[in-house]
């Protein structure tokens, strides 16, 4: 079923180099936003013209932050946060956060969307290295001035109580504070304008591994790929992505979200492709570049093209927060089904993609344990429930000798084993406690909270004597 969609008819030839740059500058913004959209415009796209005449307003006029008819009712934990995006220095890494929303809320009158996708994407350009990493929507996480909830209500909370920076300003905020990293930008794209920039560029090879049927917006007959390699056009090449029938679901359309944007990455450094931008750049530039919603200036997101174009495939991270290793299946307080973090291990994912000098490298390179522990940083805390006076205090100064970073002593009620608990996720600190204090891997528990100014609490438990 190989199909070759021909490149656009060329128009009058524009042969400045100046168009060219433009026009995959504006290619880069693409990539960095086009797949995390996969219901971005879907049912904005339905809802509008003869369906809306029947059923209901017409919404492809209409931006989500224009949206006040709907009550919808916030409840929050304190005063919402001011977010502030700081400055890229065009030199360091920079971040992109990729947003997704799903219309449905929308158009069926309960108010601003959700996320449907989100995709954190990462460039070095000091190490000419990049990274993907794809977050499940029903993540359970603290959101910055609400309670707790799925991650993909924080768009929706910040569109409903119009906070600044509105809902991508919430997202940033929230992903910030459950990863641990500063995110420069966002990026939306229109559903469209995905399928018009697929077809320019004569559309995507696609690697299929496995059966899978996916269905293409406004045909009635669904796409079936047996395993092989294809050359999807636009609109098939978004049916693909956004398709979450096979075994894995959402985690399984991460990854061909991921595989869609390495694939259009591919199409951009082929010369043919880079032509027919050129002869077009200024339709392309038009056209495509409306369908883009971001806070990047023009002069950034040219200077993040040519940036990621540099890169080769081999420097890039790619990364999924999945079952079984990085959540759990579980209920939220009010019944809903969400994904817990096991935060140590999302925290090792974190640092093999967004870190240039973290201590996934000094794994790597064979450090000790007591580096590795070093590196992590971990503000720890140690209290005393045993009735030896002064335990807390002798055993500070004994880990501060060991290189840990303990910055707070006190007392607890009386317990008899030793135990740990982890509220930000630092895998080698965990195990330097086990080795190092004989702490039992049973009495370490989880408990994320990133707002807490201590990462790791040892309650001293009548086990435990100083050496």
């Amino acid at each position: 079923m190989d199909r070759k969609t021909p490149f656009v008819e060329n128009k009058e030839p524009d042969n400045n180099p100046d168009w060219l740059v433009r026009g995959l500058a504006v290619a880069f913004v693409i990539v960095a936003a086009v797949t995390a959209n996969m219901l971005f415009n879907t049912f904005r796209d339905l809802w509008s013209g003869e369906l809306a005449s029947q059923y209901g307003p017409d919404l492809s006029t209409s931006s989500p932050g224009q949206i006040g008819e709907t009550p919808f009712v916030v409840q929050t934990q304190g005063p919402p946060p001011i977010v502030e995006l700081e400055t890229w220095d065009g030199s360091s890494r920079v971040n992109i956060l990729v947003l997704g929303l799903d219309f449905r809320d929308w158009s069926f009158g309960e108010g601003p969307p959700r996320t449907d996708s989100m995709i954190m994407l990462t460039i070095d350009p000091k190490t000419l290295t990049a990274g993907m990493l794809s977050i499940p929507r029903d993540l359970w996480v603290s959101i910055p001035g609400f309670e707790h909830g799925k991650i993909n209500t924080a768009y929706q909370l910040g569109e409903a109580s119009q906070l600044p920076g509105r809902g991508p300003g919430l997202a940033i905020a929230t992903v910030e504070q459950f990863l641990g990293i500063t995110i420069h930008y966002y990026a939306q794209i229109n559903f469209g304008t995905f399928v018009e920039f697929v077809d320019l560029i004569g559309g995507l090879n696609i690697t299929v591994t496995e059966p899978i049927t996916f269905t293409v917006m406004y045909k009635p007959i669904p796409v079936t790929l047996e395993p092989g390699t294809y050359n999807l056009p636009g609109d098939h090449a978004l049916g693909y992505a956004r398709d979450r029938s096979t075994e894995g679901g959402d985690f399984d359309r991460a990854d061909r979200q991921q595989q869609v944007i390495t694939a259009i990455r591919a199409q951009l450094l082929r010369a043919d492709v880079q032509a027919t931008i050129l002869t077009n750049a200024f339709d392309v530039y038009s056209s495509l570049s409306v369908g883009i919603q971001t806070n990047m200036t023009f002069d950034e997101a040219f200077q993040l093209g040519m940036l990621a174009l540099q890169i080769d495939m081999a420097n890039v991270q790619r990364g999924i927060i999945g079952p079984p290793e990085h959540v759990l299946f579980d209920t939220s307080p009010d019944g809903l089904d969400i994904l817990k973090p096991i935060p140590d291990k999302i925290r090792i994912l974190r640092d093999q993609i967004f870190s240039s000098q973290t201590t996934t490298n000094l794994a790597a390179a064979n450090a000790s344990l007591a580096e590795l522990m070093a590196a992590e940083a971990a503000n720890v805390a140690v209290y005393n429930s045993t009735s030896t006076a002064g335990l807390a205090a002798s055993s500070q100064e004994y880990l501060i000798s060991l290189g840990m970073n303990v910055t707070e002593i006190g007392n607890a009620d009386a317990t008899t084993y030793t135990t740990v608990y982890d509220y930000s996720g630092n895998p080698y600190t965990l195990q330097f406690l086990v080795e190092t204090m004989g702490v039992s891997g049973a009495r370490i528990f989880y408990s994320y909270d990133p707002e807490s100014q201590i990462d790791i609490e040892i309650i001293l438990g009548n086990d435990w004597s100083l050496p």
